[in-house]
């Protein structure tokens, strides 16, 4: 058996039916939501993803990595505008969830960001994306890609 845990078949179901299913971890603290991203525009400009990390446990989890065989340099990076106006784009580090809450990955904030990407993002496929943390545990998502102008799972 795997680290992903699958109740009742709930989570194949849902990626059958195309919609975002929840991902657990090891230790069922960490719950993975509505993940997308958007179609690129080939391989010579960076991807995005986007999604909810929620720690459902009593301890505090530190999303520590990412990992996807569609790009060789997948990171989290936070967009940031300053007071002039200015906007900049940096890696993030290390993302720590206190019990009970939850990181928003979203445009103009933090995401991950899909740098040298080895295939083009195809609106209607989808990629595998395993989040990975300080504990050893890992939380493996199917991660659909929108259109080009999508603005969020349900767009």
């Amino acid at each position: 058996m795997t680290k992903l845990s699958y109740i009742n078949g709930l989570p194949l179901v849902l990626l059958l039916s195309g919609m975002s299913s929840p991902a657990f971890a090891g230790s069922e603290d960490v719950v993975v939501e509505n993940a997308w991203s958007r179609a690129s525009i080939g391989v010579n400009r960076p991807g995005a993803v986007y999604m909810t990390v929620r720690n459902t446990g009593e301890y505090a989890v530190t999303l520590t990595g990412l990992a996807t065989p569609l790009a060789m340099m997948p990171e989290i990076h936070e967009s940031k505008t300053n007071s002039n106006g200015v906007s900049s784009m940096a890696p993030a580090g290390e993302i720590t969830i206190e019990p009970g809450q939850s990181v928003a990955l979203q445009p103009g904030g933090l995401h991950a960001m899909l740098m040298m990407l080895q295939n083009p993002m195809i609106e209607g496929e989808t990629f595998p994306l395993t989040l990975t943390f300080s504990d050893g545990g890992e939380v493996a998502v199917e991660v659909p890609i929108l259109g080009i102008a999508a603005r969020g799972p349900e767009s």
